[in-house]
């Protein structure tokens, strides 16, 4: 069940070509000597595409494609790797094509008019490196570069380019270059798809892909720097121990170094010698790589390599069409080791490095629980706990095969002694709650509820399909990590590449609500379902800390979110479902876990000093009261690449949180280990559940996970004392005061039971005591959530919560006051009032997330007042969500919108307004504009009005 999708081509990225034209994964120019016509092409390239970028034949990334103008030009892509890209040309506005499958092709032909720009147009990819020129040109197109010259030493050329057939002026240790020169192309250590490229006789290769694991050193005898500049060939693995370095003789410096970049063509790098003339250097060409994989399912990396070839001086610094260049090289560090893999569930908790003071228990496993996929715990600490055994494939109807195991610490030694299993026949379970009268299932399609008899642990009915609509098309993505939130909604997350239509159960579309990406919560008793907020990538983690702040972890983008209600969060793929968002928020974290510059892929198992990779499960922020202080408000999450528990740590930051990373809790030291989440008991202590497998990636094919694994470990410290207890069996009265236990685990399940039995008017009044009385921010909340969801507070009692003195009070006042997508005149006035006059950033938010829930005609007023708050300009979070808020005001009055964009000091809020009335598209709006275009004229040149101005010239000219 991990969060992330193939890993391989990133850092075994492979080359081929198409036979019958020697140019499939290639880029050729041709120049056509027959009349024009519409079926022929004056100009054709073929470029190899991979996440990497675009791929010439001469190895050249996102080369420049340069045509005369009239040329009638073919651009043909053939994807690298097996995933989606297509090829668009941005100001002539067309595109390929979607390319899915490695081998594919697809074109796009045009007439050459003027240079332009081609990209990929699947999200994300141009920014990770997807884009190139086209460059209209008069004159020859021409490849042709300055001629080189050999080094010399005793009036003799050296053998650098090895044309004398041996190693003579080299020296050699290790086998990698015991037998290392070739003369063939393909050569007969590289696979026999891959063209080298090389000049001359002879090149160089530690090994290929045959003889990869070899290692060794060659060193040629020191020369003196004749010319300004060389340059040499170099192809192979973009790994660290695998290079060619310049060595000033005598002092040992490295004053050049350069990888390949995981492919076999050899290409030109530039080397500046100028501060280096005259003095003596010499090559050390390096392979300490020997490819062996330490982890079981990832093959052995062949690109443990290095080829060299033609090492020359010159006067001038050459132009190359291919140079190599260092910022288009992904260097990998070595894979991270692992020191355990396929062990027992009692060896898999030994081998684990806790800190000081903790310890791991096996509290369960195969075969009493197999596949564990999702938990939660019980008014009693009692675990329940889903066996996902229908995963990946949805069973049909009614064949289901998941089910749903209850268990208990009946002595308190850590082990789960005793097992009941409350149902079976489910389909597809991703996600599981208790509360409020029964069992909840996110299990696509459907939300499920299952009435429960807990005297019996038996269910007390059918399971109720709630909700439908959910989707099924990516099924490690589906509804999951369900939890219960502050305010009594239940809350759930999904991901990006499934895509549901969402409402109850015979719904029409007008009564449905889409979404992907993003978190969503549903009302046990209101039956009300809404999008809380959207966006990210495939989340699999949900909690909230002390101030009801929601957090999600994510994966394969960065990972870490908190979640506003209406925010709009960056995607890792599709589009917002508004088209006028423009922008969207960006993570919270001041850091990712992985390492490279090429995104996450490109760090997977080889990122352990970052925190092991892009791919995380479960999301918990510690509330227990037992752990020292360090921990508490902590989020931790696994990361399954890793093997390890990431501890993050978030900050109040203006609106929000920044969130930075802390010391990884520990290492499981096991590469089959696969906690999907977390959450800690009574008594302080943490449960997690290990869906343990070999097969790290998600995959349609269910044989390709193992179906006979799973484990549940309790981590414990030294000062947690286990208890025993039956919230259900308390009191009124004593689950008030379970608000005021340090162990938020008794605060919620507290205010569950609250919210199922319905509160006294002696409850409400002790819990308004402690809302009032109470010193501590986080208990003042804790009281006014249960008010709030046991129906306890007025609106006149809300709102007399928004002159407050606790800024989180007010703001969570706003919220509950905007709950049900109305408030009263007064309220709204009130809300103004404080839109102008109070200074918490975190109040600013609230407000405007209130706004959002608001019809737009009521936003003007508070709206109005926010957007000149300067000093929030530079916020993460409001300048996006209050234009988020203002957006809609367009189409009712584009004239007030556009003035309350001038007025306002948000980055952004006046282009973007300028863009919402230009898409409207009708003669008033073109009028606005070109009114709104000569006051800008008239104003002075500063930066600022000069984009004004480009911008509306182009919206007013399409």
């Amino acid at each position: 069940m991990d969060k992330f999708r193939l890993i391989l081509p990133f850092f075994l990225t492979t080359q081929f070509l198409l036979a019958e034209t020697d140019c499939l994964a290639q880029a050729t120019q041709t120049k056509s000597v027959q009349p024009k016509d519409t079926s022929r092409v004056d100009r054709e390239y073929v470029l190899e595409t991979t996440m990497l970028g675009y791929f010439a034949k001469d190895g050249a990334r996102n080369p420049t494609l340069k045509a005369h103008k009239g040329d009638r030009v073919r651009i043909t892509i053939v994807n690298g790797e097996l995933m989606t890209h297509d090829i668009a040309l941005e100001k002539l506005g067309i595109k390929s094509k979607t390319l899915q499958e490695k081998g594919t092709s697809a074109s796009i032909t045009f007439q050459a008019d003027k240079n332009d720009t081609y990209f990929c147009s699947l999200p994300g990819h141009r920014a990770a490196g997807m884009v190139g020129n086209v460059e209209v040109v008069e004159g020859a197109i021409s490849d042709v570069t300055i001629a080189g010259q050999v080094p010399m030493k005793n009036g003799q050329p050296l053998n650098l380019n090895f044309e004398t057939g041996d190693l003579k002026d080299w020296t050699a240790t290790g086998d990698a270059f015991a037998n290392p020169l070739f003369g063939q192309d393909p050569s007969p250590v590289h696979e026999k798809d891959m063209r080298l490229g090389f000049k001359g006789k002879y090149f160089l290769s530690s090994g290929g892909t045959v003889h990869y694991k070899q290692t060794g050193t060659l060193t040629s005898v020191p020369f003196k720097v004749t010319h300004p500049f060389a340059a040499f060939n170099v192809s192979g693995g973009a790994l660290q121990d695998t290079r060619v370095e310049l060595v000033q003789a005598g002092t040992d410096k490295v004053i050049y170094h350069s990888t390949g970049q995981g492919r076999a063509t050899l290409q030109p790098v530039v080397v500046d010698l100028q501060p280096y003339l005259n003095q003596e250097i010499f090559i050390r060409i390096i392979d300490n790589e020997t490819g062996v994989s330490q982890i079981p399912y990832i093959p052995n990396d062949k690109w443990a390599h290095i080829n060299f070839d033609e090492f020359l001086f010159y006067s001038t610094r050459p132009a190359f069409p291919n140079e190599l260049k260092q910022k288009d090289i992904i260097v990998l560090p070595p894979l991270d080791p692992v020191l355990h893999a396929g062990l027992s569930g009692i060896e898999a908790a030994r081998v684990m490095t806790p800190p000081k003071g903790f310890k791991i228990t096996l509290a369960a496993a195969e075969p009493d629980i197999i596949r564990p996929i999702c938990f939660t715990t019980d008014f009693r600490g009692r675990l329940w706990v889903v066996e996902g055994h229908t995963y990946p494939v949805p069973a049909p109807e009614g064949q289901g095969r998941d089910r749903i195991l209850i268990f208990e610490d009946t002595n308190g030694d850590g082990t789960l002694d005793k097992r009941k299993v409350f149902a079976e026949g489910l389909n597809l379970v991703s996600g599981i709650e208790v509360g409020m009268g029964g069992v909840w299932l996110g299990a696509a399609p459907y939300l499920l509820f299952i009435p429960a008899d807990f005297k019996t642990d038996k269910p007390a009915g059918p399971p109720q399909k709630l909700l439908d609509g959910w989707g099924t098309q990516d099924t490690h993505e589906t509804l999951n990590s369900l939890r219960w939130g502050p305010d009594g909604w239940l809350y759930g997350t999904h991901g990006v590449f499934t895509q549901s239509n969402v409402g109850k159960p015979g719904a029409p579309d007008s009564e449905r609500t889409k979404l992907n990406a993003g978190v969503w919560r549903y009302h046990p008793t209101t039956h009300q379902f809404e999008l809380f907020a959207e966006g990210t990538s495939n989340p699999w983690g949900l909690d909230f800390n002390d101030y009801g702040h929601a957090f999600i972890t994510a994966c394969v983008i960065p990972h870490m979110y908190h979640m506003i209600q209406g925010g709009r969060y960056v995607r890792q793929a599709g589009n917002h479902f508004n088209p006028y968002t423009y922008d969207d928020i960006k993570t919270h974290a001041d850091h990712v876990h992985w390492v490279g510059e090429r995104g996450p892929h490109a760090g997977n198992f080889r990122s352990a000093s970052a925190g092991g990779g892009h791919a995380h499960a479960g999301a918990m922020i510690y509330l227990g009261n037992s752990w020292p202080k360090e921990y508490h408000n902590e989020i931790f999450m696994n990361n399954i690449n890793g093997a390890r528990l990431n501890r993050d740590h978030p900050t109040r930051s203006g609106s929000g949180y920044t969130v930075s990373h802390r010391p990884d809790f520990m290492a499981m030291n096991d590469s089959w280990s696969q906690w999907l989440n977390m959450k800690y008991d009574p008594s302080g202590s943490v449960w997690a559940i290990d869906w343990y497998d070999k097969n790290q990636c998600h995959s349609p094919n269910p044989d390709v996970h193992n179906k006979t694994m799973g484990r549940i470990f309790k981590i414990s410290h030294e000062n947690d004392k286990w208890v025993q207890v039956d919230l259900a069996k308390a009191s009124d009265m004593e689950l008030v005061n379970y608000h005021l236990n340090p162990n938020e685990w008794y605060v919620r399940q507290a205010r569950l039971q609250l919210q199922e039995r319905g509160a006294s008017k002696k409850v409400h009044k002790a819990l308004k005591e402690i809302l009032a009385q109470n010193p501590d921010a986080t208990r003042k909340l804790r009281a006014l959530w249960t008010l709030h969801v046991t129906k306890g507070l007025t609106d006149k009692e809300l709102t007399d919560l928004l002159t407050n003195d606790n800024e989180y009070v007010r703001s969570w006042a706003i919220q509950l006051l905007a709950e049900d997508k109305t408030v009263s005149p007064e309220t709204l006035k009130q809300f103004a009032t404080m839109a102008q006059t109070d200074n918490s950033s975190l109040v600013r938010l609230y407000l405007t997330s209130a706004m959002l829930r608001l019809d737009p005609n009521q936003r003007w007023d508070v709206l109005d007042a926010l957007v000149q708050k300067a000093d929030n300009k530079d916020d993460h979070n409001l300048p996006l969500m209050l234009w988020y808020a203002a957006e809609p005001l367009a189409t009712l009055d584009m004239k007030r919108a556009l003035s309350l964009a001038q007025k306002s000091k948000m980055p952004k809020h006046l282009p973007y307004t300028i863009q919402r009335v230009a898409s409207i598209g009708t003669e008033d709006s073109k009028k606005l504009l070109k009114e709104l275009n000569e006051r800008v004229g008239k104003m002075d040149h500063s930066p600022e009005n000069h984009e004004i101005q480009q911008l509306l010239t182009k919206v007013l000219e399409e």
